[in-house]
């Protein structure tokens, strides 16, 4: 089990049994004040300390762990997109048609996968606004200076779980209050300007330091990368393009030198990769005491147990759509570094398990081998049901490529393909092969949609006008693959919508939204469906 550095101590890993104590003194249960309580902490007996602040602070962070978790945000981010799909297998995967519908964009108000996502959120969001009830009611150790810093980091937090719902359900409750009332629903360009405000308000008292201390924590520099991701996406959230703002975050960011781009592309994916220099925000993972991941379980094959040694066997779902794999270059090894291909091993005697191809006849029925895996996420022998690798939320790739699209964007292609060169550097042994021009970034998409037949041919064409900056779309496909992001970078550039893939044809621009869940519709009157679902 590794070391973790979050407020010196395990600030997300070990704060369960403390996070208890401090739910118990805030959930304001009843307490029979005239008994002797032995066996449980109550408000008379229990004295909040500082330490007990950081494990409260901690209820925010700890949900996030659900993002590789089953059916989390990796999934709704990738199931609906080009790149991931989850075919039927002969072990089974068929699961009620749930992938289908992620893939076919035709979900509805009861699918799990974005009603977690819904949850979860709402889950970390109650937790936030818990603490700042407290903070402000004076109820933790805190003096007005000191509580500062946790209300500045609290609601950032928040507005990253808002910035979650914004992406994926839009029009969402507005819920700032630790409160029995039911939230009033909010536009989506509302919940835009919340999240903006919440973030700039709150900079100036956050951490500025990249250190142990502030490992998996927010600081001023992920509140920058996540004012600059919604700047990048404000076309799609609000209306209007804000690339000169994007800009600016990206920047501020840049200017800091707290940041590289690791020698080697691997690096920010290890299981040890708590000292890389390119995350600038991480979830912090452990088998042990930080669970929660557990995609590779739905990634590899039961094979793969002997390829990696591992110690849990996996199930073996998900796999590239030979489209996307299609469209790499050769020379380019961020392709070895993401996907497993090709023939596999025993980690033991070198006997050949099993060799993969780039074929997937039909979602409703691929073999084992059929398919690329994802690999990107290094699995380490020995491995487990559940890893300790730390989460890559933001990294540093992602600043550069943001103010590379942007600058592409406004119509300075030349800057944008010297940043673009510089990511790519790392990736080919030739400079020639690394190097790309703005008129290459302003062309289309190498990938050739349409769906596929069951011999990998495209048998149906469907939309072929050619993507606005689709080549710089390609971009951020090889870059960032398998990193919960896809679906959010095709629906900026109108391909989601738009486009067929595999066995997919678009539904309509009412898809870039998911539904509002008919539970939570029927217990909250003030909730209304989002457009384009009954």
């Amino acid at each position: 089990m590794k070391k973790r550095y979050i407020n010196t101590k395990s600030f997300v890993k070990s704060s369960i049994a403390v996070l208890s104590l401090g739910l118990i003194l805030i959930s304001g249960g009843c307490f029979n004040l005239d008994e002797k309580v032995y066996d449980e902490v109550t408000e008379s007996t229990f004295s909040a300390t500082k330490k007990d602040v950081v494990a409260l602070v901690a209820s925010g962070y700890t949900p996030l762990r659900y993002i590789m978790d089953w059916q989390g945000l990796f999934d709704i981010q990738e199931e609906p997109g080009d790149v991931i799909i989850t075919p039927t297998r002969p072990n089974g995967w068929d699961d009620g048609g749930t992938y289908k519908r992620m893939h076919f964009h035709t979900w509805d108000n009861q699918q799990w996968q974005p009603r977690n996502t819904w949850l979860t959120s709402y889950e970390a969001i109650n937790n936030i606004n818990r603490v700042l009830m407290q903070i402000e009611a004076g109820s933790l150790p805190l003096t007005e200076q000191q509580a500062l810093p946790y209300v500045a980091e609290l609601r950032t937090l928040r507005a990253l779980w808002y910035s979650i719902l914004c992406d994926s359900h839009g029009n969402v409750p507005l819920v700032t209050k630790y409160s029995d009332e039911l939230p009033v629903q909010k536009t989506r360009a509302e919940i835009y300007n919340f999240i903006i405000t919440e973030i700039t308000e709150s900079l100036p008292n956050l951490s500025a330091s990249v250190d142990k201390t502030t490992y998996g924590r927010i600081t001023q520099w992920a509140a920058w990368q996540l004012l600059a991701r919604m700047y990048l996406n404000a076309e799609v959230y609000k209306g209007s393009a804000e690339w000169a703002k994007c800009i600016e975050a990206c920047d501020k960011i840049i200017a800091s030198g707290n940041y590289i781009l690791e020698p080697d592309y691997r690096n920010p994916f290890k299981v040890n990769n708590e000292g890389s220099k390119e995350i600038v925000f991480a979830v912090p993972y452990d088998n042990i005491n930080g669970l929660g991941w557990n995609a590779h379980m739905k990634q590899l094959l039961p094979v793969h147990r002997y390829v990696f040694n591992m110690k849990a066997q996996p199930w073996g779902g998900s796999s590239a759509n030979p489209q996307f794999i299609n469209s790499y270059d050769p020379a380019d090894k961020r392709f070895d570094a993401t996907w497993l291909h090709g023939a596999e091993y025993s980690a033991t005697d070198g006997n050949l398990v099993i060799t993969l191809v780039n074929k997937m006849p039909s979602i409703y029925n691929c073999a084992f081998e059929e398919g690329y895996r994802v690999c990107k996420y290094e699995i380490a022998s020995g491995c487990e049901s559940n890893m300790s690798n730390d989460l890559p939320y933001f990294r540093y790739a992602d600043v550069l490529m943001m103010k590379a699209e942007c600058l592409l964007r406004t119509g300075k292609s030349a800057e944008a393909a010297t940043i673009v060169s510089q990511v790519r550097a790392r990736d080919f042994d030739d400079p020639n092969k690394a190097t790309v021009t703005g008129a290459e970034l302003e062309g289309n998409t190498t990938i050739k949609y349409g769906t596929l037949d069951i011999n990998g041919n495209i048998d149906k064409p469907g939309d072929q006008t050619p993507v606005k900056y689709g080549r710089f779309l390609d971009e951020l496909g090889w870059e960032f693959a398998a990193e919960f992001r896809r679906r959010t970078d095709m629906i900026r550039f109108g391909v989601y919508q738009t486009k067929s893939w595999y066995n997919h044809v678009p539904k309509g621009d009412y898809t870039t939204l998911f539904p509002i869940g008919l539970e939570e519709l029927n217990t909250n009157t003030n909730l209304k469906q989002n457009p384009g679902y009954n």
